[in-house]
């Protein structure tokens, strides 16, 4: 017996009842990006596995488990991207979009693979918007990321289901201190540790201040605080991303603990989370990398920039029940055509409406069946008007124009003048009950 067809385990189908959702993410996202001077960059799927392996550092679950790689037919090794931010560093390099201090705000989308076990919230493949700002060092651009998302929660209606935390990692030499301390005092408790804490600490012991086990975040209450640690310049940049969000009126909480999963980020790390989603709460993730150019052989460059899941947001949607109940739009007009001359006229006149009308929203009906049959299809279409086409209608060059969602009577249309009375009734027609989409515009009256 042959295998079942299925999906790879944690790689999903986005199925058309799904996509609605998606579309009206990615839409509101790109039109708020747009607004605030963003630019879109698309990445390759797969890059030399040395990319990410340096980007994120050997230690981290990242690189040491969860990555997909492989060998190509030359021997290279190469792998699925697990985040975006190392692609992207390695195109403005090559490209030489960052020299001469050029300031880069980009953003993209698409998939990206991580090998863990599934559970919701979380795939081997998932979907990721990410920005990407470089050569803009001080606070403002901190500040603004996080306005930037704020003002998604709003246009989105989740404003209230999520919370900023915010913590500062300070520079690569104040870290290494604070690490130091840290890694001392686990040390002495290395017995009452996690076994994947125990891992850790040898690798990238500030990942244990991330932990989820209960008895070593019990450990962690007594332990070092890295805001302790902070250089004066780290600080005085955090201060100042505080200050901007005090003014500009976004709620935040300091969270100690907040580090990143990738050893590239430093200073200003943030997470939006929600109590909404159960284990899987993070929705948005980032922070400053200011040194990662400069680990890909480049001029050390100021950069920060954050990830958000779209699966994680399409879900909190749902859970909120915020997912607009009319995101597909219904079509303006549905043709019923009956016999073999009608079904070929229907084609031909439903080009010339396009052409007439772009943004008309149009089916003609497909497969034949009878008056009653091809009228409850019109019906369930959701269309306002069924345009009627039989061989005498074609014969005198008119159509039947039946309102579907008024109690109007049909009316009998010549071809010449159909694209001006369909574009009339339209436009006039409430938006609630027709035009769920964006309008149409008259070409050719």
């Amino acid at each position: 017996m042959s295998k079942t067809l299925q999906a790879i385990r944690g790689m999903n189908d986005i199925l058309p009842g799904q996509t609605p959702a998606w579309r009206y993410l990615e839409s509101t996202f790109s039109k708020l990006l747009q607004s605030y001077g963003y630019s879109e960059i698309r990445l390759p799927l797969v890059e030399f596995t040395d990319i990410f392996a340096r980007a994120i550092g050997e230690g981290t679950d990242v690189v040491d488990k969860e990555m997909y790689t492989f060998f190509d037919r030359n021997e290279e090794s190469l792998t699925l991207r697990p985040e975006g931010t190392a692609g992207c560093v390695r195109a403005v390099l090559e490209h030489g979009l960052v020299g001469g201090g050029q300031v880069q705000k980009l953003w993209y989308m698409g998939p990206m693979f991580r090998y863990e076990k599934p559970q919701k919230g979380r795939y081997r493949q998932f979907h990721q918007i990410g920005i990407e700002v470089f050569n803009l060092p001080g606070p403002d651009i901190d500040a603004e990321l996080i306005v930037l998302t704020a003002r998604l929660w709003k246009q989105l209606g989740m404003a209230d289901a999520v919370t900023l935390q915010l913590n500062s990692l300070g520079s690569g030499e104040s870290r290494a201190i604070y690490r130091e301390a840290l890694v001392g005092y686990l040390t002495e408790r290395f017995d009452q540790l996690d076994e994947d804490s125990q891992r850790r600490l040898s690798t990238n012991p500030l990942r244990i201040l991330d932990s989820k086990n209960v008895q070593t975040q019990a450990l962690l209450v007594e332990a070092p605080l890295l805001v302790d640690y902070l250089d004066e310049e780290s600080r005085l940049h955090f201060d100042g991303l505080k200050a901007r969000l005090d003014a500009l009126g976004i709620a935040y909480e300091i969270n100690p603990r907040l580090v990143r999963g990738l050893d590239y980020y430093g200073r200003t790390v943030f997470e939006w989370v929600t109590d909404k989603l159960g284990a899987q709460g993070t929705v948005c993730a980032g922070g400053r990398y200011d040194g990662l150019i400069g680990q890909f052989g480049g001029k050390s460059t100021p950069a920060v920039g954050f990830g958000m899941g779209i699966e994680r947001l399409v879900l909190l949607l749902e859970t909120l029940g915020l997912v607009p109940a009319t995101l597909e739009p219904v079509p303006h007009a549905y043709i019923c055509a009956f016999g073999e001359t009608a079904e070929l006229a229907a084609l031909k006149l439903a080009e010339r409406l396009r052409d007439a009308l772009p943004g008309l929203r149009l089916l003609v009906n497909a497969g034949g069946g009878s008056f009653k049959s091809q009228f409850k299809k019109a019906d369930k279409s959701g269309a306002g008007y069924a345009l009627i086409l039989g061989e005498n209608e074609v014969m005198a060059q008119v159509v039947g124009v039946k309102p579907l969602r008024q109690e109007d009577e049909q009316q009998s249309i010549a071809w010449s003048v159909l694209a001006e009375h369909l574009a009339d009734r339209i436009s006039s027609t409430p938006l609630s009950t027709l035009d769920r989409g964006e309008s149409f515009s008259r070409s050719n009256r």
